[in-house]
């Protein structure tokens, strides 16, 4: 009969435990053999997680950079594609403000939903969720950026640019982000959020709207549709779990109706933008295709909704819209690299007259200065 040990799971009796209780000492202490971690040996981090070389990455996820940057790229879309010269300096202030309030409604919009993200398997790991940012940080990165992209609007570009990032920034923030939890009507508020951009691009180059601007704002509009409703509708428990009203968990089959109709309404934009001399009458034939294959798949998407259709239309979106921008650019009906050679521009104190052609006059519309500006009194 072997005797009983510290290290054996036999029972023993209780008379024996004086037998093998004792000091703690080396002789009786089991040292591990190694001091290597295993591989799935849990580490904590402090909150909030400050690592080195950790804060450019995790500002960059609280600014969603890649949300920001298609932003960005919609906003430069607007101004290649606005009727005036371009100009190197106001691109880049209307691009870089763009995207600073772009980076800053994120901040906000992550900073008020900290307690239904934390509920989402897409979004738990969030930084702003984890502690690895603070909500004083994030709310002071959301001033600076905001304030900060104000100020390049508006003293860099013009007032009616800047007056639509603000607009924005407020819809987001103060509308559209509550009104997830309120309304299916969010998604409408969000696809006007996602149709200023353009038109701030489009200001910043002319300094005015016109119709070649809601051709523009229209189509980024419609698209937000398919795209956002496949997105949503692999998401559906996610969306419950947090309390958030989207038409893929209260209205389902008005959430696969809704994706199909505004693709249709892209591909009727799109015919339309020649017509109002946006562009070229080649951009309508070249459109088709690719407005059709998306048009297809949201057909697809609303005869069967399952995930696969689903993703599939998802993923498209993401290809769709940046060649349907490219061949907006390629298409344009007239290019504005410079002032009109064929006009004789002088400034004075506060104003531009122009004073006359450089050809000879041949009508009366000819004759006629084609802008005059009253100076000051």
């Amino acid at each position: 009969m072997r005797s009983a040990s510290p290290c054996d799971n036999s029972i023993v009796p209780v008379s024996q435990v004086k037998d093998i209780s004792g000091p703690v000492s080396k002789d009786n202490v089991i040292f591990p053999a190694t001091n290597i971690i295993p591989d799935n040996h849990t580490s904590w981090l402090p909150s909030p997680y400050t690592a080195i070389g950790k804060t450019i990455s995790q500002y960059k996820k609280l600014s969603k950079f890649r949300l920001t940057s298609l932003v960005v790229v919609t906003t430069m879309g607007g101004y290649a594609m606005a009727p005036a010269a371009f100009d190197l300096s106001s691109f880049a202030m209307c691009t870089l403000g763009t995207g600073m309030i772009s980076a800053a409604a994120n901040a906000i919009n992550q900073y008020h939903e900290v307690p239904f993200d934390s509920q989402m398997s897409r979004t738990k790991n969030r930084v702003l969720v984890t502690g690895q940012i603070t909500p004083l940080k994030s709310v002071l990165f959301a001033a600076v950026s905001a304030s900060t992209g104000l100020c390049m609007l508006y003293f860099g570009v013009n007032g009616l640019t800047a007056a639509l990032g603000a607009g924005n920034l407020f819809l987001y923030t103060s509308i559209y982000t509550p009104m997830k939890r309120i309304s299916i009507v969010n998604t409408w508020i969000g696809s006007v959020v996602g149709a200023i951009p353009p038109l701030m691009g489009w200001a910043g180059c002319a300094g005015s709207l016109d119709s070649g601007a809601m051709i523009l704002a229209g189509i980024l509009f419609a698209w937000q549709f398919p795209h956002f409703n496949a997105l949503s509708w692999n998401l559906r428990p996610d969306y419950s779990r947090a309390g958030y009203r989207m038409m893929a968990v209260t209205n389902p089959s008005l959430c696969r109706r809704t994706a199909f109709r505004y693709s249709l309404a892209i591909v009727g934009l799109s015919l339309m933008a020649p017509v109002l001399d946006v562009t070229n009458y080649w951009f309508a034939l070249e459109t088709i295709p690719l407005n059709a294959y998306f048009a297809y798949l949201a057909y697809k998407f609303n005869k069967k909704s399952d995930s696969k259709s689903s993703r599939s239309l998802f993923r498209f979106s993401l290809l769709h819209l940046p060649a349907l921008m490219l061949l907006f650019l390629a298409n344009k009906k007239e290019w504005y690299f410079k002032k009109n050679a064929e006009e004789e521009t002088i400034k004075t104190d506060s104003n531009y007259m122009v004073l006359k052609p450089s050809k000879t006059a041949t009508s009366l519309g000819n004759v006629l200065p084609v802008a005059v500006a009253e100076g000051p009194r």
